[in-house]
């Protein structure tokens, strides 16, 4: 059994209005096939089809204030509740107290513990080797459990996809790649599932149009994703791969406010055994737990 997670940062489940909502106004085909229509929107219960789940997850976590990214991607990657360990929400990037419990166990330790290969498919830039950005949540994730980062070097060879997924903005800051399809991309995650047992892909180009408010470059990250999603479902062996796609709160469905939102995140359940995810997953703080039972069988007390 092998486990695909697409972390989708900044998407909620948001209202059937043209008007807020930039998915209404978005070609979303793949995504229309999985969920049997344009019905990626805000719900109570899971909406079940014979291709997908998609279940509304609370990413409050019962803390008051609106969620955020640093403990709303901790949460997401130990099953601890971060944002009630430091008693508020916290943006950005994890604060001491996170990293800390980063390093004591996530989800790339606990599958490596486990003897099985789990890789993050991110690949970073020459900057970031350089020292010159700083570490985000599923970055210190990743150097806790002793993953080694793709490289660009990986990225040209096939072996990675970048965060925008064509590498645009990689070129915008001077590194000699290529510029790629998203179902190029896809393909190439696809290959990575092959070789490994837990594979992180982290996407937040949502989370920044989000914040700008930008409604059309908003419709075009939409329809890019859902050709990336198209090609990597295609691509995988879905009788023996879970695809789980996260978020770790809302944010660009209501295009309306420039900050994050109380609306539940998408949980969408792609291949092998999607079913199980229907007791399984409440809130954000289950999907850790999730997949590492879907892996071998064996959940992990948090």
């Amino acid at each position: 059994m092998k486990v695909l997670m697409i972390f989708i940062d900044g998407l909620g489940l948001g209202k059937e209005d043209p008007k807020v909502n930039p998915y209404h106004r978005a070609q979303t085909p793949v995504l229309d096939g999985l969920l049997g229509g344009h019905r990626l929107y805000i719900r109570e219960e899971p909406l079940i089809t014979a291709d997908a789940i998609l279940i509304p997850t609370d990413a409050r976590l019962d803390v008051p204030g609106i969620p955020q990214s640093a403990t709303g991607q901790t949460a997401l990657w130990t099953g601890v509740n971060a944002a009630r360990l430091l008693g508020y929400h916290l943006n950005g990037l994890p604060s001491p107290e996170l990293k800390e419990l980063l390093w004591q166990g996530n989800i790339f330790s606990w599958v490596l513990d486990r003897g099985k290969k789990a890789v993050f498919a991110n690949a970073f830039s020459g900057d970031f080797f350089a020292g010159k950005r700083p570490r985000s949540v599923s970055t210190e994730a990743a150097l806790a459990a002793g993953l080694k980062l793709k490289t660009v070097e990986d990225l040209e060879a096939g072996q990675a996809v970048y965060q925008d997924l064509t590498n645009e903005i990689l070129r915008l800051r001077g590194e000699k790649v290529n510029l790629i399809t998203p179902e190029l991309a896809g393909r190439r995650l696809a290959t990575i599932v092959q070789e490994h047992d837990f594979v992180l892909f982290e996407y937040f180009q949502t989370d920044v149009v989000g914040h700008r408010k930008d409604f059309a470059r908003a419709v075009q990250i939409l329809e890019k994703l859902d050709r990336f999603l198209g090609s990597v479902i295609k691509g995988v062996e879905k009788t023996n791969t879970l695809i789980v796609i996260v978020s770790d709160h809302g944010n660009m469905e209501d295009l309306t406010v420039g900050s994050h939102t109380l609306n539940p995140v998408p949980t969408l359940l792609v291949g092998a055994r999607k079913e199980e995810g229907l007791e399984q997953i409440k809130s954000i703080l289950d999907i850790t737990p999730f997949i590492l039972y879907m892996l071998d069988g064996q959940s992990r007390k948090i």
